[in-house]
């Protein structure tokens, strides 16, 4: 995916690891810490297609995430909010998106170098890419509440 995200914004997603990934479903909404890479402003992460959220995802792939830094100071309140949808990979972009991965998460490396118990996990798991339409920056540094909004394309 093309993207019109300043650099600040590609940065601070490239220095985190940890997104919370919001979803709706039959037993109403959720919210998820899952793992992820970011690629030209799309996120790739695994999961467990049994898991919540990732059955939330099959009967409805709109969701929103956010990634933020953890303090105590509203004036240090810095983080990305954004809405999209899910994918699930297949193919080349599954192999992209797991090479993608495993460069930032050794763990999850070729699998012919990872112990038997982790190559068993990754066996079970499932592949996706959260597409963005809209991204919000916020910095309060900047002063209270302070959000720019971006729309990757």
């Amino acid at each position: 995916m093309k993207t019109t995200l300043p650099l600040a914004v590609t940065d601070y997603l490239a220095d985190h690891n940890v997104m919370t990934l919001a979803t709706q479903g039959p037993e109403g909404p959720w919210a998820a810490a899952v793992f992820y890479a970011s690629e030209s402003g799309s996120l790739v992460f695994l999961s467990s297609p049994s898991s919540r959220h990732c059955r939330n995802l099959a009967q409805d792939a709109r969701c929103a995430a956010t990634i933020q830094d953890d303090c105590s100071d509203w004036a240090q309140i810095k983080g990305i909010q954004l809405e999209g949808r899910v994918v699930e990979l297949e193919g080349e972009e599954r192999e992209s998106a797991r090479q993608l991965y495993g460069g930032k998460f050794p763990i999850a490396a070729p699998l012919a170098m990872v112990s038997p118990a982790i190559f068993e996990a990754l066996a079970k798991v499932r592949w996706y890419r959260l597409l963005a339409n809209h991204v919000h920056f916020v910095d309060n540094s900047k002063g209270f509440g302070h959000r720019e909004e971006f729309a990757p394309g």
